[in-house]
């Protein structure tokens, strides 16, 4: 119930502004955000690395409309893929760019080819460096956009990845699209605010989905990753690999920094490939709101810490 108007705030300025000045917030947003620079985005994935887990990197932002905002989007990237390799992290690790924080945004210009060859520049410079990149997806408006940029990036790096949400009426047909040898897909639920016209609305319809979603890929030649925190979904994913005769090395789980961390030393003591999704930089607002939008335990955490801070 509270999830819609918990991601209609997250699009209100005023809040926006209110909730970025409370020093509370930012100490609840650290549960989430693995801080602002490249250097606490190094240290977190050598933490986690020592673990045993593997990370997926994402320098926080959305929305750019100015070309100097996007071209800092790549500067940040290509900072982090650098001191990575320095520090002999770079190995394995995933680059996850949102294109609306590259340019896709833009209207001064046009948006989709100026995303492209940030895309390309950051593409490059990851598997260069012996990473790879996954292209975030964001509302629907902007799917056809990021498959085209994703299909022109794959012909230089063929196992560019990139996130479906389940919750899109459209997903099951994209994901027939997707199945193909070396093809690399994200499947999470999706946490944007969308309309009936383009999404599955509620949980027990987008949770359906999610399953119809999971069959296609893991039925098919790519790679699977699942993205959940889900029990349910995590144990029908396991089910799913082993129907399909899938080994442990093509398929994998990811969940969020900071969100079941336990369960993410479980999995992987049970010989399973867990990433972490391990976002970073000062524009957390959009993040944090659809982190609290998207599970009640989250929204619970943030409401004690307000109240024992208070």
């Amino acid at each position: 119930m509270l999830r819609k108007p918990i991601l209609a705030l997250s699009a209100s300025h005023g809040v926006r502004d209110l909730m970025t000045r409370l020093p509370l917030t930012r100490a609840v947003v650290d549960r989430f955000v693995a801080g602002e620079t490249t250097r606490n985005a190094v240290t977190a994935v050598r933490d986690l690395r020592a673990k045993g887990l593997q990370v997926t990197m994402d320098h926080l932002g959305e929305g750019t409309t100015d070309t100097d905002a996007a071209d800092a989007t790549v500067t940040a990237y290509l900072e982090l893929i650098d001191e990575l390799a320095k520090a002999g992290l770079a190995d394995g690790a995933e680059m996850s760019v949102k294109l609306s924080a590259v340019g896709q945004s833009l209207t001064s210009t046009d948006g989709h080819e100026y995303a492209l060859r940030s895309a390309r520049k950051i593409a490059d410079a990851a598997y260069g460096a012996g990473a790879r990149m996954n292209l975030d997806m964001e509302d629907h408006t902007t799917v056809d956009s990021t498959l085209q940029i994703l299909r022109a990036i794959r012909e230089d790096h063929p196992d560019v990845g990139v996130a479906i949400q389940a919750m899109l009426l459209r997903t099951e047909a994209d994901l027939h699209t997707l199945t193909s040898a070396g093809s690399r897909v994200r499947l999470v639920k999706g946490a944007y605010n969308e309309p009936s016209i383009a999404a599955h609305q509620g949980p027990e319809a987008v949770d359906r989905a999610y399953v119809r979603g999971l069959k296609i890929l893991m039925a098919g030649d790519g790679y699977v990753m699942v993205g959940s925190h889900d029990p349910r979904m995590i144990r029908i994913a396991a089910r799913l690999a082993a129907d399909n005769g899938r080994g442990a090395d093509s398929w994998e789980h990811q969940m969020l920094f900071g969100i079941r961390a336990d369960e993410q030393l479980a999995l992987r003591a049970q010989g399973r490939t867990v990433r972490v999704y391990v976002p970073y930089g000062s524009d957390w607002y959009g993040y944090f709101t659809r982190r609290l939008a998207e599970r009640p335990a989250n929204l619970l955490f943030f409401l004690r810490a307000m109240i024992t801070r208070s």
